[in-house]
């Protein structure tokens, strides 16, 4: 049988902006905003920062690029930087942590849940003694929500206990909070409360919230007006970047509709155990599967129209704004016909 509907569970990055956003997007105010900042990219600034509990935000256009400013800014040459084993900064930034930013990168292994770090493990890691040619561990990198781990929250305790923890052993931190309004929205608490204590923060725009293009990378004013240097440094400088900016503010208004995705989410894990599969129990909008051969799962699953990528040695589904409840019935019932 041949589909000629695609469901694309690949990412929440593939969703396409709707009317109304596009709609922002021809209207917005403009102007240079290397040489005079663009008033609409400062009000998205301004809004990001505000919802972030920080003093400032800088529009970026990608989150891997406001992660490697932020070790930028961090890390001399040779700086030993922590990360959980599985993090974005990790495995899939092409080693700009290292190639960029000079860092040394560690991983720390997950505790008995997957996605998540001990508090001891960063205090044994951590710490810059030794003699002067030993390493120097200085930054502390989360990720929250943990795509590796199948989009697991940290929540608020056990965050503050990781920031106290890196900050008694003389570390700063980084959070790669690409899909921290998923975690927002699970938890059911502000954005600003999973930023305490941190020193730079990055959230995407294009995760699940439906813009086109861009994250921001927030922190200090001090923090901001360095990242914006090394943005420029980058070939990040952007000029009449309000039409970007404006898509950014409508999906900043979307973060509550991310529940859709989750319930979503878990009635596809649920359907797929159904059938037999073993599948984490999604906290978010992330379900990994098993699978004996994850690539040939893949290449059966595009057969019947279902389209997933690999993940930690899973079959990653993502849902996302432009995929309904309808549709994930239907990815369901297209999977159970592979069984027949």
């Amino acid at each position: 049988m041949t589909y000629t509907k695609q469901i694309d569970l690949r990412s929440d990055t593939v969703t396409q902006p709707d009317e109304a956003m596009r709609l922002a997007m021809s209207a917005a105010e403009v102007g240079d905003d290397v040489l005079d900042r663009d008033p609409t990219m400062r009000k998205l600034e301004e809004r990001a920062a505000d919802l972030l509990g920080v003093e400032a935000a800088l529009w970026v256009p990608s989150g891997s690029m406001g992660n490697v400013i932020a070790l930028i800014v961090h890390l001399n040459r040779g700086d030993r930087f922590l990360a959980s084993r599985g993090a974005h900064v990790l495995d899939n930034e092409l080693g700009a942590g290292s190639w960029l930013s000079g860092g040394m990168p560690e991983p720390i292994e997950w505790s008995d849940r997957p996605g998540h770090i001990p508090a001891e493990a960063v205090r044994a890691a951590g710490g810059s003694g030794g003699p002067y040619y030993a390493l120097r561990t200085t930054l502390l990198c989360l990720e929250n929500t943990h795509n590796a781990a199948g989009g697991v929250v940290t929540p608020p305790d056990e965050h503050a206990k990781l920031v106290a923890t890196a900050r008694d052993v003389g570390l700063r931190v980084h959070l790669d909070g690409a899909r921290l309004w998923h975690a927002s929205v699970a938890l059911e608490i502000p954005p600003a409360a999973l930023t305490v204590g941190v020193d730079t923060v990055q959230v995407c725009l294009s995760k699940g919230l439906g813009a086109p293009v861009g994250s921001l990378v927030a922190g200090s004013a001090a923090f901001v007006e360095e990242a914006r240097r090394v943005r420029k440094m980058l070939g990040g400088g952007v000029r009449q970047g309000g039409v970007l900016a404006a898509a950014g503010l409508v999906a900043l208004e979307r973060i509550p509709s991310l529940v859709t995705d989750h319930v979503n989410a878990t009635t596809l894990a649920s359907g797929l155990a159904g059938l037999g599969w073993e599948v984490n129990r999604p906290e978010t909008n992330i379900v990994l599967a098993f699978a004996p051969d994850v690539a040939l799962m893949i290449r059966t699953l595009e057969q019947v129209g279902v389209r997933t990528v690999p993940m930690s040695g899973r079959v990653r589904f993502i849902t996302h704004r432009d995929i309904s409840a309808a549709d994930i019935r239907e990815a369901l019932d297209r999977i159970a016909r592979l069984r027949s």
